[in-house]
């Protein structure tokens, strides 16, 4: 790979490697395990495995390989550790970093099965967690400690999409010393400079823009050479999150059109959300990309585009969010995003139904709220679907 290719070369390009056959598309290699030309081989391999040179299906494949390198030179990062799921890249990040005793300090508004892990699963082990709000950089400064080992946050919110400043949070966390640890998947990798505004480690969920069409559950850890082998890779090896050939292989074939697909939903976000701006049956819309976001000047800074997610607030609560949901002839109701095909959810019943009332409210997930994941269609089709939905309401 050159050092001088632009990201979308690098997404179609970078971490190839061909058989003796010469294969165009890249190989699938569907295998548990490989064959040593001696004992004394398979001896050494154990002891100190070289490049391109495996042991089992959990410990690395190549066609699993193409893709951590494929996706870490498009994000920057010096390395990369592919996963069964989002959630096993979230979980994996965390656990094969933190021991009792450790502190972390995390923004409160997340997605339901992250906040899980970090206030059951953590806890239960010994790790004491404080949860902050996010966009208040007071309330970061205040809670990392010296002994805050590291910091954890969306960039932006799941469902509520607020923004965080990640330069500002950076700093603050590596004053003390502690790592930053980012959930990056409403910016995806299109819209990603993470790294370069201070992040240590990033995670995403492949099952989104990566895939991008519904076909796998896949993840990614993201990081320094040194805590991806050194940190990450013991713990998922032995533990078994470890990512399937046939799903990096798929990974591989969304990563050549992720860029495409991104930029042209994120466009129709945004003129979907400003169509729907001033609805009268609407308390909200909210999407970064819009002037009224209350972090707008900072994801322009800090991304240059609002994302492919946004949320409305229908008037009327729960039952009118459901027959507004009930209304749609194009969008689909499920609960992934960042698929071809637009998808809305209802946070409060769904990812988030766990969560008590109190907790909702403080997180800004309304009964009326729903998260609108835009797809590939025409903008005008969805635009009109929506209005005619929100008709129903009435």
């Amino acid at each position: 790979m050159s050092d001088d290719w632009k990201p979308g070369t690098k997404a179609v390009h970078a971490g190839t490697k061909r058989s003796q056959f010469g294969e165009v598309s890249e190989a699938i290699f569907l295998t548990q395990g490989f064959v040593y030309e001696s004992a004394e081989h398979a001896e050494q391999r154990f002891i100190a495995s070289g490049p391109d040179e495996y042991i089992y299906g959990r410990y690395g494949n190549p066609t699993v390989a193409m893709f951590e390198e494929r996706i870490a030179a498009l994000e920057g990062a010096e390395d990369g550790f592919a996963t069964a799921s989002g959630m096993a890249a979230v979980s994996g990040a965390l656990m094969s970093m933190l021991k009792a005793g450790d502190h972390v300090v995390s923004a409160r508004a997340l997605f339901g099965s992250c906040l899980y892990v970090l206030e059951e699963i953590l806890t239960r082990y010994g790790v004491e967690v404080t949860f902050v709000d996010g966009t208040d950089l007071d309330q970061w400064q205040a809670a990392i400690r010296p002994d805050t080992r590291a910091v954890f946050f969306e960039s932006i919110s799941n469902p509520t999409l607020q923004v965080i400043d990640i330069e500002a949070v950076s700093a603050l966390a590596h004053a003390q010393g502690a790592l930053v640890v980012i959930d990056n998947v409403f910016a995806t990798p299109v819209y990603s400079r993470a790294f370069e505004q201070g992040a240590d480690v990033v995670v995403y969920s492949a099952t989104k823009h990566i895939d991008g069409q519904g076909r796998t559950l896949g993840g990614v850890i993201l990081g320094s050479t040194d805590f991806i082998r050194n940190t990450v890779e013991p713990y998922m090896k032995h533990t078994g999150g470890s990512m399937s050939p046939f799903t990096a292989w798929v990974m591989l074939k969304g990563l050549e059109t992720m860029r495409l697909r991104v930029r042209a939903q994120t466009a129709t976000a945004q003129a979907v959300a400003q169509a729907l701006e001033e609805h009268a049956g609407l308390n909200a819309v909210i999407y970064p990309g819009l002037a009224a976001h209350p972090q707008n000047a900072l994801v322009q800074r800090q991304m240059g585009a609002g994302g492919t997610v946004l949320a409305v607030d229908v008037k009327g609560g729960k039952d009118a969010a459901f027959a507004f949901l009930n209304a749609l002839k194009i969008g689909v109701i499920s609960n992934n995003l960042g698929d071809a095909k637009t998808i809305l959810t209802h946070p409060a019943t769904t990812t988030h139904q766990r969560l008590p009332e109190d907790q909702k409210a403080s997180l800004g997930i309304a009964p009326g709220l729903v998260r609108i994941s835009i797809g590939l269609e025409e903008e005008s089709d969805l635009v009109k679907d929506f209005l005619q939905a929100l008709d129903a309401v009435k």
